[in-house]
């Protein structure tokens, strides 16, 4: 009987120790950690500034207060970065990714190199819905999207995962434009470069928010040439400016580009990886939330010129969600025209 005291007693301080480490809290949790936020674009682009300003806010409103920690990780139009936090980021709520708003419509359409699952990523939150824009620079004579349809544009991209691909090559093959796709570019700074030394006659896609943090002197000057807009409706901003489902030539043609712009409502959005326990989601939602309306980060975006309209993660989900369940024949006729393949009017 002694001996079977001793063994229970003497065990009891081994379970004590391990009842917290089970009931950890978010707070315990993350206090003393580093939360890396990866995005998909190189340096000084509108995704890399903005969501390095988000994370200077986002670590006050998470329980512990972890050190969030921005880093470019550029490839495969952004496809490398939603591969990496599907497949090798972990799973515990210390990594996040600035998710590329395209990932949604690629998996619906089941583009080569999807290795994600939008559905399986916990959405934390959306800066803002501003729309997407293709345009010209100054120098090209181009001045409307009437204008590519009667002369070729060169504009640069990232990959053809990218909206800077998509787009305009949806207006080739749908509307008759003449867009020329020069891919292979890190970010969107690296097509503003080759736009200033003639290379490129225009970006693929670029948000209008960005335009007006990154370059509002071009916009100014009128060097940057709007083209067309991508969204579900026109901004108010660009009432003259038509968007891609405008310009479509019959009501099939018209659904599938309102399919790849429909992804413009969660235009730059933060996401973590599937596994992350609930109360840890919950957590860096809510952090969100709160840094949406932190009257510093606020006063910073003004003065950069940084669009937020924020939306909450649980209504980016849906969203994103809605994308991988648009009718079959929508994400058919979009295969095809992401894929490259020729597609049939009406089929």
């Amino acid at each position: 009987m002694a001996r079977m005291m001793f063994t229970l007693f003497t065990a009891l301080p081994l379970a004590a120790l391990a009842m917290p480490a089970e009931a950890q809290s978010v707070a315990d949790f993350y206090r003393g950690k580093t939360i890396t936020m990866a995005v998909g674009t190189s340096p000084g682009g509108d995704y890399d500034l903005r969501m390095r300003m988000v994370g200077r806010y986002l670590g006050k409103y998470i329980p512990g207060n972890p050190t969030v920690v921005a880093t470019n990780m550029p490839g495969a139009g952004q496809m490398l970065v939603a591969n990496w936090l599907a497949n090798v980021a972990p799973k515990d709520g210390t990594a996040m990714v600035a998710l590329s708003q395209n990932m949604a419509v690629h998996q619906a359409i089941g583009a080569a190199g999807v290795r994600y699952d939008v559905r399986q990523f916990h959405w934390i939150g959306n800066t803002t819905d501003t729309p997407n824009i293709i345009n010209a620079w100054h120098t090209t004579g181009i001045h409307t999207i009437q204008d590519v349809m009667q002369r070729e544009l060169v504009v640069g991209a990232t990959g053809t995962a990218s909206g800077s691909f998509l787009y305009p090559f949806a207006l080739n093959q749908l509307v008759g434009t003449k867009f020329k796709i020069v891919t292979g570019y890190p970010g969107g700074n690296d097509v503003n470069l080759a736009m200033e030394r003639g290379e490129v006659g225009g970006r693929g896609s670029n948000s209008w928010a960005s335009w007006k943090s990154t370059r509002p002197q071009w916009l100014a000057e009128k060097k940057v040439i709007v083209l067309v807009q991508v969204g579900v409706k026109r901004n108010p901003e660009l009432p003259d400016i038509p968007t891609l489902q405008d310009l479509a030539k019959n009501d099939a043609d018209r659904q599938v580009l309102t399919f790849i712009s429909a992804d413009t409502a969660i235009s730059r959005p933060l996401v973590t990886s599937a596994g992350v326990p609930p109360e840890r989601v919950e957590a860096l939602r809510r952090a969100f939330d709160a840094a949406m309306k932190d009257p510093e980060l606020l006063a910073e975006a003004e003065k950069s010129k940084t669009d937020i309209s924020p939306m909450t993660g649980e209504e980016a989900q849906k969203i994103a969600e809605a994308t991988i369940n648009a009718p079959a024949d929508v994400r058919s006729r979009a295969s095809k025209l992401i894929e490259g393949g020729k597609l049939i009017e009406g089929k």
